[in-house]
């Protein structure tokens, strides 16, 4: 699959096959994720796969309940963090801009795009998820009070398929000078 076919193709998926999805398609996603550029090349996001089906319930029970409706048979959800006051900051860790750890949040954007369409090309669906509890996210998993939580990514095999939304017009988004 091309890059254009599947920025195209790649959809939020609301409904997911009950099919696993193996360790080497996550491992790969994850991989692909860390090919992303990043600030000073820190690389600092972090990533917690859940699959076991014990802790997948404790984890979407940290959704809220559309989402929850939303990712009811997903196999994997991926919780995403980055270290805090690390990029966009200098060594004594003062922030270099009025972004402080929003360049945290960039980054970790910059690498869900390369991991959603990754899975794009491997024939499964995400969800990224920006409204969750992080505070229970945090007690659940271990994550460290020095990571900042981003985002809940369901993965698996989709169970529809959606049509593309519509898309702006670059001429309503773009100022050419």
């Amino acid at each position: 699959m091309q890059l254009q076919e599947a920025m195209e193709k790649r959809r939020s998926i609301r409904r997911f096959l009950n099919k696993e999805v193996s360790k080497e398609d996550l491992m790969t996603l994850i991989s692909s994720a860390l090919l992303a550029p990043s600030w000073k090349n820190l690389e600092t996001s972090r990533y917690v796969i859940v699959s076991e089906e014990t802790m997948l319930d404790k984890v979407k029970a940290c959704l809220p309940a559309f989402n929850q409706e939303n990712v009811k048979a997903a196999p994997v959800l991926i919780v995403t963090s980055f270290v805090k006051d690390t990029v966009g900051f200098d060594k004594q860790k003062k922030a270099i801009n009025e972004l402080g750890n929003g360049w945290g949040c960039y980054d970790c954007g910059l690498q869900h795009m390369n991991l959603v369409l990754k899975a794009q090309e491997l024939g499964l669906g995400t969800l990224v998820m920006g409204i969750r509890d992080a505070q229970k996210l945090s007690e659940l998993l271990a994550i460290p009070d020095d990571q900042q939580i981003v985002s809940v990514i369901a993965v698996g095999y989709p169970d529809i398929e959606p049509e593309m939304p519509c898309r702006k017009a670059v001429e309503d988004v773009a100022t050419f000078i």
